[in-house]
């Protein structure tokens, strides 16, 4: 697999800096394991989610997988049965493991993941001592792990809440922190001009092979909402019926609202006549002037209908992510949950604090080709029946996203840090 196969540019001077870089993120990934208890760490509550003991050993596997058996003649598999149990959906490395069946997994134990990940890292050091990362195909790959197991610290933390929320203890990750400042700010409205655009990823660094072939899009005039849609407008749209009104639903969001007895966004709880929310802190009073999250393609699509707006497109939201504040309440916050906004003018919370879903399905830009070989199962193979979101959580990692970005989800999930921004046409 050759770095243009992949689509990253790096530079090979660069290695220094990839060695840091790829060791802080898998000692991050241990780090945010290290409140749970082997338990926690073996089951998991649904199938959409994974256990956290499964996260550790699948982004090993990884690397073991596409860098060190490609490009280390002297590796030894720690276990050669390890393949079966953590390939995720490589159909080209062969049969794997149910999905829904992960919880069953509890061998290998939590010790023994933790060995596979420490013989890996020192497998892994050995290519940076020798000089081999400096080839740019394994120094692709290398990179591609990263983000890769980037992307698994966040699944790894909502699988996590979402494990604890069906739990009726309603334990709690961690011990409560402050509440951050909370400022009462009105929806504001920001102008963007039409015309024809550039969309995709421009210039170098790293980036997946859906953020490409850059191309143009004509964009009407719009407008986008300055901050996200919080839980306190969402308590409006419950208490108007909005999960009652067929009108307001797409027929696919209709018939699950039916089929599951949607009333409100997953985690909220109805306790003696209020509503509460379910976090990395335990049962929480719900913050009125936080985004609202963990709600699906459908209820977005709904809100927006209901308030007389409609959601942005992938491009409209990626031209005016282009000019917003960066600032982003993600990982590195260690909040664990969406903020308010905060004071002062223009877009707010673009990236950060919620995924943003847009009303633009998940497709191949003009020309895009998959990568050969597995890798190219990584994104490609996807782009049929899911919805574009784009800016980042308050769980994703730091340097991790940017506004070319394209997360993807079906409509109807909504465990993971989802919420909603508005958008309007500009008279």
């Amino acid at each position: 697999m050759s770095s243009a196969a992949l689509r990253v540019e790096r530079a090979v001077s660069d290695e220094t800096a990839l060695e840091a870089r790829l060791f802080a993120t898998r000692r991050l990934s241990l780090d945010l394991a290290r409140p749970l208890t082997p338990e926690d760490q073996t089951v998991q509550a649904m199938d959409d989610a994974s256990p956290t003991k499964w996260h550790l050993a699948h982004t090993t596997w990884f690397f073991e997988t596409f860098a060190l058996t490609p490009f280390s003649p002297r590796y030894q598999l720690f276990n050669e049965r390890f393949g079966f149990c953590f390939n995720s959906y490589y159909e080209t490395q062969g049969p794997r493991h149910p999905r829904p069946m992960r919880g069953m997994l509890t061998r290998p134990s939590v010790a023994e993941v933790s060995a596979y990940r420490a013989h890996v890292d020192a497998a892994l050091r050995e290519l940076f001592s020798t000089g081999a990362a400096q080839e740019p195909a394994l120094a692709a790959i290398l990179e591609l792990g990263l983000h890769h197991e980037q992307q698994h610290q966040e699944l790894l933390l909502t699988d996590i809440l979402a494990l604890f929320a069906v739990n009726p203890l309603r334990p709690a990750y961690r011990e409560p922190t402050e509440q951050p400042t909370s400022h009462d700010r009105a929806p504001s409205w920001v102008a963007f001009e039409g015309g024809i655009r550039g969309v995709g990823h421009e210039g170098g660094g790293f980036h997946w092979d859906n953020e490409e072939p850059r191309h143009d899009v004509l964009l009407h005039p719009f407008r986008l909402c300055a901050r996200l849609v919080t839980n306190g407008e969402w308590l409006e749209f419950m208490r108007d019926g909005g999960y009652q009104q067929p009108i307001l639903w797409l027929a696919d969001g209709w018939a699950q609202v039916r089929r599951e007895g949607w009333r409100a966004p997953l985690y909220f709880e109805e306790c003696d006549g209020s509503w509460r929310q379910m976090s990395f802190e335990g049962l929480c009073e719900l913050d009125l002037r936080a985004p609202v999250c963990h709600v699906s393609f459908y209820e977005a699509d709904a809100f927006a209908r209901w308030a007389g707006k409609r959601l942005p497109t992938e491009f409209e939201w990626e031209i005016a992510a282009l000019g917003a504040d960066t600032r982003a309440n993600d990982l590195a916050s260690r909040l664990l949950r969406p903020a308010p906004a905060p004071a002062g003018g223009g877009l707010q919370q673009m990236f950060g604090d919620v995924w943003e879903w847009t009303q633009s399905a998940y497709l191949p830009y003009p020309g895009y080709r998959a990568p050969a070989g597995a890798i190219g199962e990584y994104n490609g193979k996807f782009m049929s029946n899911q919805m574009v979101l784009r800016g980042g959580s308050c769980v994703t990692p730091a340097g991790h996203t940017r506004a070319s970005y394209r997360n993807f989800f079906y409509p109807h999930q909504r465990w993971q840090f989802t919420g909603v921004r508005l958008a309007e046409q500009a008279e």
